[in-house]
């Protein structure tokens, strides 16, 4: 594959993977390659490239002699990606709050800020964009940015998880207020305040996740438990 097509089956990726993650495109839709090709103006061959990198991902099912489908919401790789999300992040915050600038500290607190605006303006599903982007600072400030890749790589369900709970009355208030308080741990440049934030903000987040599987919903694979 050359350049050129290398790049249209990255962005080809990047777009579907995303609208995978938003919840745009659902479980169990199909995804139809040549309706791909029209609707972007491509050729099959980075479609095919970018379906394949998806279905590594876990997040298609490319079944044979039937086609492509968007793969249920694994609850158990979510919790999995939880887990390896929950060692890293504290690992990243522990630092980040060992190294706080007041360029940093700026960055983070428009990123709360924005947050706060979008559930002012009832824009939920644009939150998780500057929820990743508030985690993936702290990442940064951490000395340890590639920290924040491999996390990226071990969310994906967990990611699909996140926005479904998103509408959840009172939650994205909650984790705004949880992600202040990170942030004012990182400022007062104490480690454990910062750890023990993060935490909290974490797990309490999974537990309302994690409610959703045990109510039942079809974006849940069967296979899951």
């Amino acid at each position: 594959m050359n350049k050129q097509s290398t790049q249209k089956a990255t962005q080809v990726y990047e777009l579907l993977r995303r609208s995978i993650i938003m919840l745009e495109i659902k479980p169990g839709a199909p995804i139809v390659e040549k309706d791909i090709c029209a609707e972007l103006s491509v050729s099959r061959t980075p479609v095919r490239e970018a379906v394949q990198k998806l279905a590594e991902e876990g997040l298609v099912n490319v079944i044979s002699h039937s086609g492509t489908y968007v793969s249920g919401i694994s609850f158990q790789v979510a919790e999995e990606g939880f887990v390896i999300r929950r060692a890293l992040e504290i690992e990243s915050v522990r630092r980040a709050a060992s190294r706080y600038n007041d360029a940093a500290g700026a960055e983070l607190d428009a990123i709360v800020k924005r947050m706060q605006v979008l559930i002012d303006t009832g824009r939920l599903e644009l939150y998780l964009e500057e929820d990743d982007m508030l985690h993936e600072a702290i990442a940064r400030l951490s000395g340890m940015p590639r920290i924040w890749k491999f996390i990226t790589l071990a969310k994906v369900h967990l990611d699909r998880m996140r926005q479904l709970s998103a509408p959840v009355p009172g939650h994205l208030a909650m984790v705004t207020e949880q992600h202040a308080a990170i942030v004012a741990a990182i400022r007062a440049g104490k480690p454990d305040h910062a750890e023990l934030a993060m935490r909290i903000h974490l797990e309490s987040s999974f537990d309302v996740m994690a409610r959703l599987y045990q109510e039942g919903t079809s974006m849940f694979s069967q296979d899951a438990s």
